[in-house]
């Protein structure tokens, strides 16, 4: 079985002239090593933010990130390009767990089970088709989890981060905002890495100047006067090494590294909602490489996302984050035409190497927590809204009672954390409890509804493979509210079926 690792040489000249580097090829080892370096800046910044975010240890998820593009990269034998960063989907049923008293043990238990979940899911996928996906996750549902997902952490910001330091917060938010609206390409993704290196330096300009601050650091309950940013522990690190273990202090904090995960099924509850979010999140991916090739990579999504399920849970196994997919790199890949998967062996192996630093994993543990309000506030609320995003591009009609109001009914539940209490130790709520009912009423809702309710709930259909948008009277259902060239289009397409705008569209 070829593992992808056989790359034919593509001579520069030709590139420059306009033409692609394919995942099968690559530049020279020199141009090679720049182009996985460029994918190490624009997948820095989520990967190690993330981490933080959910109180994990940040230079393990850089060395395991590395690891789980490695594994990834195998599994796909090479035909996918793409890194394997920390997943943000996680974190709002990370934040559950410990608010509900779980400790980073648990946390990664959690997130173990979910990658076991995700990678089954991919080899069903593989070999059964992706026909049963369809039917019982359509966009409507799929949009709401992913919505919920990000929604319910408002609470986070609004309570953890942002009153450590509130105009840090608000100026890294606005800092954030501007780079990625005036800046186009590379420096538009990276607006949130930038952004953490200006709330940074804002926060050592203010130590110097207006001196420490008075507020409560997050895991404190009672006020105290603290510099914005520590550094004290930099200092202290050791260049080389591996992470450290994760320890308990005598006042009973934990100081997070590698360690080995427990399981609860409380816990597991509480993240399984986000395997929905990384289907989603890697068919988007892949669909979007396949068009940039123009390789036909269906015959691999299966793969892809049993990939992305391996990485998962091989680096949960010691402590590590979620991995998903990321969309920076495949950004780097549109601005530069090289989808060489040597790049990201590359990227894999230099991200190994930070790993492998606890002076870095020092300095990035030190990220002030007003910086991560004003990150976060905008990135929990991006991930929301690419629930209306998936809703939008997949024409759900919610003028259909099937797809309003049971929907309505689990992103409230999701959002506002309701709980349902089965047991003294057995409560589900929020994200778990929200996307359970999402699910179930949504499918409860499409059985006794009526034949032309029916017909039209799914809107089009969010997963592997090509499909059709469906609708009862033959019209695509995001032609038929749109503006008469639309509709003259589909009705051209219907005369001729065979034709370029055959009802047969891709994501």
């Amino acid at each position: 079985m070829s593992l992808g690792l056989g790359w034919k040489l593509k001579d520069a000249d030709e590139v420059a002239a306009g033409g692609v580097v394919a995942p099968d090829e690559r530049l020279g080892w020199g141009k090679t090593v720049g182009l996985g370096a460029q994918h190490v800046v624009a997948m820095f910044g989520a990967t190690f933010v993330f981490p933080l975010i959910m109180g994990l240890n940040a230079q393990l998820a850089i060395m395991m990130s590395g690891i789980a593009t490695i594994i990834f990269l195998l599994i796909v034998q090479g035909k996918v390009p793409s890194y394997l960063g920390t997943s943000a989907s996680f974190v709002g049923g990370v934040a559950a767990i410990r608010a509900n008293g779980g400790d980073s043990k648990e946390v990664t238990g959690a997130i173990l089970i979910a990658g076991i979940v995700l990678a089954i899911v991919g080899v069903i996928i593989h070999f059964a088709g992706s026909g049963f996906l369809h039917k019982a996750l359509p966009p409507v549902v799929t949009g709401a989890v992913v919505m919920l997902i990000g929604f319910n952490l408002a609470p986070v910001v609004a309570n953890i981060y942002w009153p450590q330091d509130q105009w840090v917060a608000l100026l890294t938010m606005l800092f954030t905002i501007i780079v990625a609206v005036a800046f186009r390409g590379f420096i538009g993704r990276i607006s949130v890495f930038l952004a953490l290196i200006f709330g940074t330096l804002l926060s050592w300009i203010l130590d110097k100047t207006a001196g420490p601050i008075t507020s409560v650091l997050g895991g404190a309950t009672e006020a105290t006067e603290h510099l914005r940013w520590n550094t004290a522990g930099i200092g202290e690190a050791s260049w080389f090494g591996f992470p450290p273990a994760t320890t308990i202090a005598a006042d009973g904090k934990e100081a997070v590294g590698w360690h080995f995960p427990t399981f609860s099924m409380a816990a597991i509850l509480l993240v399984l909602p986000a395997v929905i979010a990384l289907i989603a999140e890697n068919t988007g991916h892949v669909k979007a490489v396949a068009e940039m090739t123009g390789h036909d990579l269906n015959p691999v999504m299966g793969k892809a996302i049993a990939g992305d399920g391996v990485g998962t849970a091989v680096a949960s196994l010691f402590g590590g984050s979620p991995t998903t997919t990321y969309a920076e790199n495949i950004g780097v890949m549109a601005a530069t035409r090289v989808y060489s998967t040597a790049a990201y062996y590359v990227a894999a192996l230099v991200a190994l190497l930070f790993g492998l630093s606890p002076k870095f994993g020092a300095l990035v543990s030190s990220v002030p927590g007003g910086v991560l309000g004003g990150i976060t506030v905008v990135l929990y609320g991006m991930i929301g809204l690419l629930g209306a995003k998936i809703w939008k591009e997949n024409g759900v009609d919610f003028a259909n009672p099937i797809n309003l109001v049971p929907v309505a009914a689990g992103i409230v539940i999701g959002i506002g954390d309701v709980k349902m209490k089965f047991s003294d130790s057995f409560t589900l709520s929020g994200i778990a409890l929200g996307t359970i009912v999402a699910i179930l009423a949504y499918h409860l809702a499409k059985a006794v509804a009526h034949q032309d309710l029916r017909d039209r709930a799914d809107g089009t259909a969010i997963a592997v493979g090509d499909y059709t948008y469906g609708d009862s009277d033959g019209v695509d259902d995001l032609y038929q509210d749109g503006d008469p060239a639309a509709r003259e289009r589909e009705a051209g397409r219907r005369h001729n079926p065979g034709g370029p705008d055959s009802g047969r569209h891709r994501l």
